[in-house]
């Protein structure tokens, strides 16, 4: 009547009577939880955000009180409304010397930015730290490269609002301002610089993996994929997908394994500072095929572009204006951004936040429309 592997241990360890009953008693624990699970589910539920066609596994799954937790930046974050002009205003740049951008503004609307830029970017520090302490009388000078380096940011940051409006507002009106990145920092967290070969003892296409560094996500994945696409403008691409290819990688626009590896860590990289997973822009059955990316996928691609441009015109051409223990500590170049900067580890900076509903100077290089 009894179980065989039950009548042998009673044969073999007739004093031991609780082994049975611990084997028993798990498995039928087991099993209760197993029905709890199914009938009233799991207790760290997740959401699932469909990126794609039903069944094909294109969701990018979170747990609940990951998605419903605030960054918590958001509650440092500085806005004022704007004052509607009426007409007949003082202009900035009427009142305050050598004030080459934000110059048509209204005197008060322009203490109004510079207030809310003080608190985006140097809460601590307040106005000296571009200005220097100095009577306000003096604030017209250059001499700080603080308030240099400014300026340029704020023709940046307008020119990205204005140009790159298929990135920024893809998911509705949000835009940028200093705060996207700087969060109360002086210098924004997960800016990056040229770090070269990371292994010491080797040349060329070794030198630059199999050791963690920051750039390549603390994997062994090439250090140099930042560099070479948000810098350098290198085609993002993987090697052929046919086998026994007549080509050689001395030929142009052959692409390597190595270009795969580079490829690699620089989606290793997108996907953590998205906070997201391979499918938010890729079909998981064919990575390959732009027929059958999600609609994420272009907006990455402008998001790519747009970080191109914002080094290139921006951000490089900077460097001799900062001073040395501003620059990178290996080749003393100008520091550059990435998707890090703005999103850090959200899907969108600031959760969706509209960084530009009060800011509409910040919006564009040309007269801001104030309602």
């Amino acid at each position: 009547m009894l179980p065989k592997w039950f009548n042998d241990w009673n044969r073999e360890r007739p004093t031991d009577i609780y082994g049975p009953a611990i084997l028993v008693g798990g498995l039928g624990a087991a099993v209760i939880v197993a029905i709890a699970l199914v009938n009233f589910g799991q207790p760290f539920k997740t959401e699932s955000m469909q990126t794609g066609p039903r069944g094909t596994g294109m969701s990018v799954p979170e747990f609940v009180v990951e998605v419903k937790k605030a960054d918590p930046t958001l509650e440092e974050y500085y806005t004022e409304e704007v004052y509607v002009p009426e007409g007949g205003e003082a202009l900035a740049k009427d009142v305050y010397q050598n004030v080459q951008v934000l110059g048509d503004l209204t005197e008060d609307n322009f203490n109004r930015v510079m207030n809310a830029i003080t608190s985006w970017v140097a809460p601590e520090e307040g106005c000296a730290y571009c200005h220097g302490d100095v009577d306000i009388e003096e604030y017209g000078k250059d001499d700080l490269y603080t308030k240099v380096v400014a300026r340029s940011m704020i023709q940046m940051t307008q020119s990205i609002n204005e140009g790159w409006d298929g990135h920024v507002n893809a998911n509705g009106e949000v835009g940028v301002n200093c705060y996207t990145c700087h969060r109360g920092q002086n210098v924004p967290s997960d800016i990056w610089f040229k770090v070269g070969n990371v292994t010491e003892a080797t040349a060329g296409w070794a030198a630059v993996q199999n050791r963690a560094t920051s750039l390549s996500q603390y994997t062994s994945l090439p250090s140099d994929a930042l560099e070479k696409y948000f810098l350098d403008y290198e085609q993002i691409s993987v090697h052929d997908l046919e086998a026994h290819v007549a080509e050689s990688p001395a030929e142009d626009g052959v692409r390597t394994w190595q270009d795969a590896e580079r490829t690699f860590s620089l989606m290793n990289y997108v996907s953590n500072s998205l906070g997201v997973n391979c499918n938010f822009c890729h079909n998981s059955r064919a990575f390959y095929d732009p027929e059958q990316v999600t609609p994420q996928w272009s907006t990455e691609q402008l998001g790519i572009s747009m970080v191109q441009e914002i080094n290139a015109d921006w951000l490089v051409p900077l460097e001799d204006v900062y001073p040395e223990n501003r620059l990178g500590p290996v080749f003393a170049d100008a520091p550059k951004a990435a998707c890090k900067t703005c999103h850090k580890g959200y899907q969108q900076p600031l959760q969706g936040m509209n960084m530009i509903a009060d800011w509409p100077e910040l919006a564009t290089t040309g007269a801001p429309v104030y309602e």
